[in-house]
């Protein structure tokens, strides 16, 4: 069993979690030779102490729930991350493509990376998006219809997703509130989480644009898990946990 002294176990799993961005109570039950129970108990006491959140089966630094912020709000956090995901995000276009676009700050900076020498068409919910594109040459865009939602500028609703039955796209980009190990990706909404689930149903290759903020995090509405996704896209704060996590479902990772 561990010789470490309790102060000496919870400095460990405080520091390594700073680090990591997140802990599997496995891994530190391993890590330190204690058993599981008496883990669960020094995460339970460090977070009575506010120095880490736990989540089911192991801690997070920050609070895993996201609340629903405008995109107005979103804009203004982390900006140089997103225009450089915008960027790379923008390379995976190819010639002919048919792309499903969905709202969100990181997804109107990827919009306004896109150029095109050839047409491509462009399917989305956002109006945002919409206006940003409508300004470039050889992109065709088909906005989606529905119920107008104020806090993303984009559509939802049963009328959005009944045409996404009737088409098929390429590729689908997909602007996440959280991206957690355990629970998948989700958004704030949960009729947003519906309309990129037939957006999804409606592509062939789903590829999720978020900032490495969005890690461990969790919105109210589950989309999918992990191993639906094809490629993520996302900037260097991404820990090496969450690296290892991401590649071990077989998911492309491109950080910029």
């Amino acid at each position: 069993m561990s010789i470490l002294s309790i102060a000496e176990r919870h400095k460990y799993i405080v520091d390594k979690l700073n680090k990591e961005g997140f802990i599997k109570v496995a891994d530190i039950a391993n890590e330190l030779d204690i058993t599981t129970v008496t883990t669960r108990k020094d995460l339970k006491l460090l977070e009575e102490k506010g120095l880490l959140y736990r989540i089911h089966g192991g801690a997070s630094p920050t609070n895993p729930h996201i609340g629903d912020r405008t995109v107005s709000e979103k804009e203004k956090i982390l900006i140089m991350e997103k225009n450089r995901i915008g960027i790379a995000a923008a390379r995976l276009i190819e010639k002919n493509d048919s792309v499903v676009m969905n709202s969100g700050s990181t997804i109107c900076s990827f919009a306004e990376q896109i150029e095109s020498q050839t047409p491509i068409k462009i399917v989305t919910s956002s109006l945002k998006v919409s206006i940003i594109l409508g300004e470039k040459e050889n992109i065709n865009i088909l906005q989606l219809g529905g119920k107008y939602r104020t806090r993303s500028m984009s559509v939802i609703g049963n009328y959005t997703t009944s045409l996404l039955e009737r088409i098929t796209c390429s590729k689908f980009f997909l602007g996440v509130d959280g991206v957690d190990p355990e629970f998948g990706v989700t958004t704030s909404n949960l009729e947003e989480a519906e309309l990129n689930i037939a957006m999804m149903n409606a592509s062939l290759k789903t590829i999720v644009l978020c900032d490495s903020s969005k890690f461990g995090r969790k919105g109210f509405g589950k989309i999918c898990n992990l191993d639906k996704i094809d490629t993520i896209v996302t900037d260097s704060g991404i820990s090496e946990s969450m690296k290892e996590i991401i590649e071990e479902n077989g998911i492309q990772l491109i950080i910029v």
